[in-house]
């Protein structure tokens, strides 16, 4: 019987999640074109720049404003983890079993299938890099017995630690409607792993993860692009937007960073990278030169992971300039909440909608874009599971190319 509440308690939380995003996504279909007013003039937009050592606030916009954390979740999930490892009550080489609920996470995941484990540390590089769903509620099992009762602790744990305003559901971050959370509040997750984990934050530097024949790369391009910055994680889902929690280190200076609600994954990046370059200013330390590179006005600069995590692969991403189609529609809203749908099972990209017209006749096309050669593989392969269309497309002129 209390099997049978908590999936049903499961259950109706995820319906509320789905009917939330639902109302999310038409929201951020109306947002406005320029990036400034899609990320300050939406309602689900905040951010908070401080001063790691002391605490000091350099800029805040709806700092204490409730938003849901998406995948900023995995830091809450991962400090625990740690206070575990601290603690000796689990040890990074213990083995993670991998429950038939585990295993059916919705992606981004490891696919690690019923019955299969994996190590502690695998989950964490996991969670770090890939955002695995299946590796976090495998790891809020292991803690908590449940998952339910694993949040709990968590929403616990956050409240002794000065979140207040915080609540978890689950240990990935998942949409459920209950679950909330403040820029503020992530800033203070974020100040307490520095100072109670310094050594374990190094897997937030992880650029690329090694497990059973794939390569798993970072989701937080920052890493790779922005001079400095050495962690910590992305997020998103429909109904919070692209999030990010960021920290860069110059000189003696270190800065927490985090935006919330951004329309779109490179807006959310660029604007972290200017309300960092504003922060790194006010504490007069100078702004890193510009160069020429993938993203705009970011500097290419690789962040090389521990030489004492041999699980990682330091590598420079690939031109992220492939697409994959997949179909084409007879109005502009139609393809866009196929695009929307298709970038979410991806998980890498953003969704685009192209304008043709043949014959007279206008058409619209979903297409996810900014993928890299491998993505586009790993994109068709997980959307053609789910009986979608999949058609690559390569960066010369746009030609559509063979898989």
């Amino acid at each position: 019987m209390a099997d049978r509440l908590y999936r049903l308690r499961r259950m109706a939380r995820m319906v509320c999640g789905v009917l939330l995003a639902g109302l999310s996504l038409a929201a951020a279909t109306a947002l406005p074109a320029s990036p400034a007013q899609a990320q300050i003039g939406s309602d689900r937009y905040a951010s908070l720049i401080l001063d790691a050592r002391t605490g000091r606030v350099l800029s805040a916009v709806n700092p204490d404003e409730l938003r849901h954390p998406a995948s900023l979740t995995k830091v809450m999930t991962l400090y625990m983890t740690f206070e575990a490892l601290r603690d000796r009550r689990i040890s990074l080489h213990q083995s993670v079993p991998m429950s038939a609920y585990a295993a059916s996470m919705s992606p981004t995941k490891l696919g690690v299938p019923p019955g299969g484990r994996l190590t502690v540390e695998e989950a964490i590089l996991g969670l770090v890099t890939r955002s695995a769903n299946d590796a976090a509620a495998a790891l809020g099992e292991l803690l908590g017995g449940t998952e339910d009762r694993f949040a709990r602790v968590m929403t616990l744990r956050a409240r002794a630690l000065g979140m207040r305003q915080t609540v978890f559901r689950n240990a990935s971050g998942l949409p459920d409607i209950d679950q909330v959370t403040t820029a503020r509040d992530m800033t203070t997750l974020a100040r307490r792993l520095l100072a109670d984990f310094p050594n374990e934050y190094r897997y937030f530097s992880t650029t690329s993860f090694r497990f059973r024949g794939h390569v798993f790369r970072n989701h937080n391009q920052l890493l790779e692009t922005y001079p400095g910055a050495d962690g910590i994680k992305t997020g998103y889902i429909d109904a919070s937007g692209f999030n990010l929690v960021s920290s860069a280190v110059r000189g003696n200076v270190r800065l927490i960073g985090v935006v919330m609600g951004a329309a779109r994954g490179w807006e959310r990046d660029l604007h972290m990278v200017a309300l960092l370059d504003q922060g790194f200013e006010k504490m007069d330390v100078p702004v890193a030169p510009r160069v020429a590179g993938r993203m705009p006005m970011l500097v290419s600069a690789a962040v090389a992971a521990p030489a004492s995590a041999p699980v990682v692969v330091q590598r420079p991403r690939p031109s992220a300039r492939w697409a994959v189609q997949v179909g084409a529609f007879g109005t502009e809203k139609a393809a866009r909440q196929a695009a929307v749908a298709a970038r979410r099972i991806a998980d890498s990209g953003e969704a685009r909608v192209e304008t043709v017209t043949v014959q007279r006749r206008q058409s619209f096309r979903a297409q996810v874009t900014g993928l890299t050669q491998a993505e586009v593989q790993e994109a068709c392969s997980a959307l053609s599971r789910r009986k979608i269309p999949c058609v690559p497309i390569r960066p010369e002129a746009g030609q559509i190319a063979s898989r």
